[in-house]
């Protein structure tokens, strides 16, 4: 397969009379493998991990890309992928002591990864995910995400992951720039949607956001976790009752149910407002602590917010990557405390 990327690239390269920046076959082969049955497990990890929401799923995923790495230990990409997996599964379903486990794995994979293939960019990606994400070493993920975008600038992939990241700091051009042509380049991807999306609404581009969010669920309807996702924008935009349909459709997951708690609050369905955040703090408890703040940030109860944002700061809540940006969050920006735990986190500019 491998060989036959090659030469089709080179092909075609041929036949456009066009000089390439580098050696075709070597930049398609960095970090892969010549080995078959490595390449077969990684590429099922993939499958497996493009739409994982459930525990086992993203286990089959792991697994996939463990039974590449132990047939081929020089496959970087496999374990570049592995840390990103790992990252999202200590993200959504890890509770206790094993968080930081996986997450200290996740940062072993993707430094394997730079070491066997420095010139890969989704070794880099990964690596500056683990920096951000695991352990909120902002500076240190910047310079990641840099280097990951120059080494392929034009992987819609790595575009959309520095959109988000730029989004994340605040930079909003950059943002927008960088989603827009993740979208161009991989129009039919229902992740660069959802996470051209997520950028769009943290630079409080709302429109474009539900925009966004909308494709990517016409693109993979039962992917719930978007439904959540649009209810954001349309909450932000006073829309309520749009809001209120669409965080229903994911009201089984975390995201639906916090967002449905502020939702319900500003339909004054009370009950059903608290009913709703009860379940998120009996499903997560303080490792919620971060959409806790978000939720009680709108409900107008300042010091319960600032208390559960300590509480995210505390257990070092992988949802703090995105508190200098947050809409949500409005509310608390003027308050001494929040304004300490946004200069502990050291934000590059």
């Amino acid at each position: 397969m491998l060989a036959l990327q090659t030469e089709i690239a080179t092909s075609v390269a041929n036949g456009l009379k066009v000089t390439l920046l580098e050696e075709t076959g070597k930049k398609i082969e960095l970090g892969s493998t010549a080995n078959p049955a490595a390449f077969d497990a990684y590429l099922r990890g993939k499958k497996i991990g493009r739409t994982a929401i459930r525990d086992e799923d993203m286990q089959a995923a792991l697994a996939a890309y463990t039974e590449a790495i132990q047939v081929d230990p020089h496959f970087a990409m496999a374990f570049a992928e592995r840390s990103l997996e790992l990252t999202n599964y200590t993200t959504f379903n890890a509770r206790g002591p094993t968080v930081r486990v996986y997450f200290d794995k996740a940062l072993a994979d993707a430094r394997s990864a730079v070491s066997l293939a420095p010139d890969l960019a989704e070794a880099h990606y990964a690596l500056a995910v683990a920096f951000e994400v695991n352990f909120l070493e902002f500076v240190r993920a910047n310079e990641e995400f840099e280097r990951a975008l120059a080494l392929a600038p034009g992987s819609a992939r790595i575009l959309i992951a520095y959109s988000r990241h730029a989004a994340e700091l605040g930079h909003r051009a950059a943002a927008v720039s960088a989603a827009r042509r993740a979208v161009i380049l991989d129009p039919l991807n229902f992740q660069v949607h959802r996470t051209a999306g997520i950028a769009f609404l943290l630079v409080r581009e709302y429109s474009d956001a539900i925009a966004a969010f909308r494709t990517a669920i016409s693109l993979q309807p039962e992917w719930v976790p978007n439904y959540a996702l649009l209810g954001q924008p349309q909450y932000l935009l006073g829309d309520f009752e749009a809001a209120r349909a669409s965080c229903e459709v994911a009201r089984a997951h975390e995201m639906g149910q916090t967002c449905l708690a502020v939702v319900y609050r500003k339909l004054g369905k009370q009950t059903d407002a608290e009913a709703m955040l009860q379940r998120v703090k009996s499903s997560v408890g303080d490792q919620g602590a971060y959409d806790l703040a978000c939720v009680y940030a709108q409900w107008g109860d300042i010091p319960t917010a600032l208390h559960w944002l300590e509480t995210a700061m505390r257990l070092r809540d992988s949802g703090l990557v995105e508190l200098k940006a947050e809409p949500n969050l409005d509310p608390l920006r003027k308050e001494p405390r929040f304004q300490a735990i946004e200069r502990e986190l050291k934000f590059p500019n």
